[in-house]
């Protein structure tokens, strides 16, 4: 997968990534969901705890590829408005442990993390849900707008709609897989839904106007992050009926605003296979 110039990297085969500005590396995951076991048990579905496999895992990545920061973008814990008792249970473990294998954690609020503070160990740092910026890259979780300052960089990376794609198997079962999205993004259009989201009014073209503000729209492209809890799933992207009417809520603002081109984003596994855009994926797989 070519990436920005290699400003973001894939962590073949994990649903990670390496964002590169100057000489400082950063690993990007999203979605750990920790806490998502209580909501299935609450449904009669019983499974034991993920999070240890989850630092397990991070900390395996962490060590192989020795990042200088790592940033979770949103949804770190499951619970939406507050804690169960096994999120203020796990996540300061979690985090505890973590913190001994990366010298930086940074996490960008999403959705999901009301009243995540109180249950971090010191030293975390909690950067707004409208996101941040690394060299050329701008990060979001993707559940809200984020702030025209995003414009500016050339690629943006979000999480939020655990993307996977729903295939069938020799035997003909369906089975879904976790992936990865690229997608091309028009810069001007973003730029004038953003604007007219925020209630800014412009006057004459609109890279006058944001230029005026500072803002000179680079975006090219946009990766959607496959959730990093492999235990989740997700609605598949190419069944017509998962994102339609009520339920396209779920894809957030800036993946319906129309400037993102979904139907011809390139779609690949984690292992790095490309299967196909999008549109090819909704046409040649029978869900």
């Amino acid at each position: 997968m070519k990436c920005g110039r290699r400003m973001i990297a894939p962590v073949v085969p994990y649903p990670a990534a390496l964002v590169k500005a100057g000489k400082t590396r950063a690993l990007v995951i999203s979605d750990l969901h920790i806490g998502w076991e209580v909501a299935l048990s609450e449904k009669g579905i019983h499974v034991p705890t993920q999070t240890p496999k989850l630092l397990q895992r991070l900390k395996a990545i962490i060590g192989e590829y020795n990042p200088e920061r790592l940033l979770i973008v949103g949804d770190v814990k499951h619970t939406i408005a507050m804690a169960e008792l096994s999120e203020w249970q796990d996540v300061p473990w979690f985090f505890k442990e973590l913190k001994e294998s990366v010298k930086e954690i940074e996490i960008i609020l999403g959705n999901h993390d009301g009243n995540l503070e109180p249950l971090l160990p010191e030293n975390i740092k909690l950067l707004p849900s409208a996101g941040t910026i690394i060299g050329d890259v701008g990060l979001f979780h993707g559940h809200r707008w984020p702030p025209p300052e995003l414009l500016n960089c050339k690629v943006l990376v979000m999480g939020h709609i655990h993307p996977v794609i729903a295939l069938r198997d020799p035997a003909g079962f369906r089975i879904t897989r976790q992936v990865w999205v690229k997608a091309k993004c028009d810069a001007a259009r973003l730029a004038e839904a953003l604007l007219q989201r925020q209630g800014i009014k412009f006057e004459g073209s609109i890279r006058g106007s944001l230029a005026k503000r500072g803002i000179k729209p680079k975006i090219s492209q946009i990766f959607i992050m496959p959730s990093f809890n492999d235990f989740l799933g997700g609605k598949p992207l190419n069944d017509e009926v998962a994102y339609s009417g009520e339920s396209e809520e779920a894809l957030g603002p800036i993946l319906r605003s129309g400037a993102v081109d979904m139907g011809n984003a390139e779609i690949y596994l984690l292992d790095g296979t490309f299967l196909g855009n999008l549109k090819q994926l909704k046409t040649t797989f029978s869900i």
